[in-house]
């Protein structure tokens, strides 16, 4: 018993020990960017337009993380993302069927090729890489075929305001009293479990002071986007997604779950989970969250196009491996997730504003993502 409260004080040293390295890498990444453009880079507008650049990988890298922690793997996400924007697309422009309708459409084709290639995964025993890597191909047919190869354009100001409208500043501090009270809340929460479960003698003036970190990232947040116009409703849309995939990951008997099958699928099985049922809810729920920012991004440009979305699985991968999830499956976290979008969004934005040519932005993020993997193979060892 006490070799396993041992190791799991471990895993914990160990995540937050990473987490901190991550954010240190973060800012030194933006001090970077921000002294060679010129101090472009951390001013108001600029980090505005950097989370809006965030908001769609960062959605699809909670449903990748969940998928890749139960020993999947899903490389079909950027031609779904084209497949579910012009679905809304067609359904507004075409069909006339309105705002909800369309939005709706976008989610539910999302989370039908979802359980159907978890189906496949779990109950035919196709390999995941096999199978998703067929959508990828088929889905981007797909959406070629319905559109004629020709990009939708979308004049409903509705729709557009889902990716290109801001929250009023005062909506905003209300957020962030929000956010104080809940970080506050669980922090008295922590205290007492601990308490009654003897876990340990911590007091809720030493949780406290481990609030004051996350209190004041939240207030420097709404501060800087407020400068700016507000917070980008796709942004609130972000965080409302990473939200909810903590709480699935960290909160429920589902999350337990997937990591137990990505740990040991056998062990799983014969403990009495259903990891065929497993395995199918996490690909459907990954299709769900890549239907939302199928919306996301059709909205913000405005138009549907067959070619949306391409190499954005390889981006919601690298992600979640930057941001610490074994690709072996069994270990991840969606804070690692949302991080490491972060992070690749602020290469992608940092490079740009330097004017480095495509192909340097490539080979910089398939050196990052090929270095994040072997550190993973190391750690394990």
């Amino acid at each position: 018993m006490a070799k396993t409260e041992d190791s799991e004080k471990k895993k914990l040293r160990t995540s937050s020990l990473r987490a901190y390295t991550m954010i240190g890498a973060l800012v030194v990444i933006w001090l970077f960017f921000h002294w060679q453009t010129g101090s472009i880079f951390l001013t108001p507008r600029n980090l505005s337009n950097l989370m809006l650049q965030t908001s769609v990988t960062g959605i699809i890298a909670v449903g990748m993380l969940m998928v890749i922690v139960s020993g999947n793997i899903d490389l079909s996400v950027g031609s779904l993302l084209a497949l579910a924007g012009g679905t809304a697309a067609l359904c507004l422009t075409v069909l006339g069927l309105g705002l909800i309708p369309s939005v709706l459409a976008a989610i539910a084709v999302g989370v039908a090729i979802g359980f159907f290639q978890g189906f496949l995964t779990a109950y035919a025993s196709i390999p995941a890489f096999i199978v998703t890597l067929g959508g990828l191909l088929a889905w981007r047919g797909a959406i070629k075929g319905i559109s004629k190869s020709e990009t939708i354009s979308v004049s409903d100001p509705a729709f557009k305001a889902i990716g290109q409208s801001y929250l009023a500043p005062m909506g905003g501090w209300i957020l962030a009293v929000a956010a104080i009270v809940l970080i506050l809340f669980l922090a008295y929460r922590s205290v007492q479990n601990q308490k009654m479960y003897g876990e340990g003698d911590t007091s809720f003036g030493s949780e406290m002071a481990k609030a004051l970190l996350p209190i004041a990232g939240v207030i420097a947040f709404i501060y800087v986007m407020n400068a700016y116009a507000g917070i980008p409703i796709p942004v609130l849309i972000f965080l409302a997604v990473a939200f909810f995939g903590f709480f699935i990951t960290n909160n429920t008997t589902f999350g337990r779950y997937i990591y137990a099958i990505g740990g040991n699928a056998e062990a799983a099985r014969l403990s009495g989970i259903n990891n065929r049922a497993v395995v199918m809810k996490v690909f459907a729920i990954l299709g769900a969250f890549t239907g939302i920012a199928a919306v996301i991004y059709t909205a913000r440009v405005a138009a549907a196009s067959p070619d949306a979305g391409t190499l954005l699985e390889l981006d919601a991968i690298a992600a979640c491996v930057i941001g610490g999830t074994s690709l072996m499956g069994g270990r991840g976290t969606v804070f690692g997730a949302c991080l490491g979008a972060l992070i690749m969004a602020s290469l992608d934005n940092g490079m740009s504003l330097l004017n480095y040519a495509d192909f340097t932005q490539e080979l910089i993020k398939g050196t990052i993502l090929v270095a994040a993997v072997g550190l993973d193979m190391i750690g394990r060892k």
